[in-house]
């Protein structure tokens, strides 16, 4: 069964490199946008599993992510990934499932 993560980031660039790095395992299926709108409406279609909130997400849009997320799916795990190689990502996601 793939674990569904989502993962939320303000940089295009490093948004292509996680979609990259989280779609290289087959037990996960990835999903990475740039704006808090985009994650809504994907974590309202998609069974995410684990949110991932990466570098430029200011604690007050973080909040009110979390906020909203959360009363979407109570139950839903969300971390904070602001970078490093991709044994530490794995070890994060691992840590956090």
């Amino acid at each position: 069964m793939q674990t569904t993560i989502l993962y939320i980031g303000r940089d295009p660039e490093i948004t292509i490199v996680m979609n990259r790095l989280l779609n290289a395992r087959p037990e996960w299926k990835g999903i990475c946008v740039c704006t808090d709108e985009e994650a809504i409406l994907v974590f309202k279609k998609e069974a995410v599993d684990l949110v991932l909130l990466g570098n430029g997400i200011n604690q007050e849009c973080e909040q009110a992510l979390r906020s909203e997320l959360e009363a979407i799916k109570p139950d839903v795990k969300i971390i904070q990934h602001y970078g490093g190689g991709s044994g530490l990502l794995y070890g994060e996601i691992m840590s956090a499932l």
